[in-house]
């Protein structure tokens, strides 16, 4: 999803928005001649993401700046590393800072906290996915970053896969068809290659779904207990999807129980922007 088309267009967006009549302090204080190095230096650990995004935001405020790419995406660092090495006009430098980190920062907190949740879960044959919830305009950059930590994308939006839940259900059978021929009837008329999930919150609810012969299975909220009888009871006719009541203290104990994804929201509405700086050092003029 991340093409250089998606990232031009909203890193450009972002530029626009934090300069929309150039950068007053820089062209203030710093001389035109000036030119500068930066460098991306981490001051936690983590994972990083958005290196070329990053890049993006100097290469189009000028492009006589040269990103360097020290750390590429996905991959750990410790507190001190340095990431990219910036180089170029020093206005041009000052002038995508903060863009550049608010891209870096953020994509990288949402790698770190997934790598997190990815290693909770080794060894279980569970996946970490993400969701929807993602911040509106950035699904892209976010979902890139959840697979830099080593988790998987769900649906990337309302466009690609059927996802029926509890309010879909409701609709669908006001009209007095059973959950299982409501479900039969859109499955006929989709294509073969269009994959439908459903989404129960009880035990009782999952034989009338299945017999629509679904590909995905969530179960929304369920206590462990009653995740273990779910698996049980689908017994490999759908993929089991968890989802509900994930955080990093309980992640364990949901795959353990079976299931084959876990989806976690909060990898991207509740990360943390990671701590990373741009230390400048400006040098003479006529460099």
């Amino acid at each position: 999803m991340l093409t250089p088309a998606t990232i031009e267009r909203v890193v450009a967006g972002a530029l626009e928005e934090d300069a929309p009549w150039g950068d007053a302090t820089s062209e203030a204080l710093i001389p035109v001649d000036a030119s500068a190095r930066a460098e991306l230096v981490a001051r936690e650990p983590g994972v990083f993401s958005g290196g070329e995004v990053f890049a993006a935001a100097f290469r189009i405020t000028d492009p006589r700046t040269s990103v360097e790419l020290i750390v590429a995406d996905g991959e750990p660092f410790a507190a001190g590393d340095v990431l990219a090495v910036v180089s170029g006009p020093a206005r041009s430098v000052l002038t995508a800072e903060r863009v550049g980190l608010n891209f870096a920062q953020r994509m990288s907190g949402i790698a770190t906290i997934t790598a997190r949740y990815v290693a909770e879960v080794a060894h279980t044959g569970a996946r970490i996915a993400d969701t929807r919830k993602t911040t509106p305009g950035l699904r892209a950059f976010e979902r890139h970053a959840v697979r830099s930590g080593g988790g998987r994308n769900h649906r990337n939006s309302l466009s690609d896969a059927v996802m029926a839940k509890d309010n879909h259900l409701a609709v669908l059978t006001q009209g007095g068809l059973s959950v299982t021929d409501a479900l039969r009837a859109a499955i006929d008329a989709l294509p073969h290659t269009t994959h439908v999930e459903v989404e129960v919150d009880r035990l009782d609810q999952i034989e009338a779904v299945l017999a629509a012969r679904i590909g995905t299975i969530m179960l929304d909220n369920f206590s462990l207990d009653d995740l273990r009888a779910g698996v049980a009871q689908v017994g490999g006719r759908a993929q089991v999807e968890a989802s509900g009541g994930v955080s990093l203290e309980t992640v364990r104990a949901i795959a353990e129980t079976g299931v084959d994804i876990i989806s976690v929201g909060a990898l991207t509405h509740s990360a943390r922007a990671l701590d990373l700086g741009l230390d400048i050092r400006v040098d003479a003029r006529g460099a």
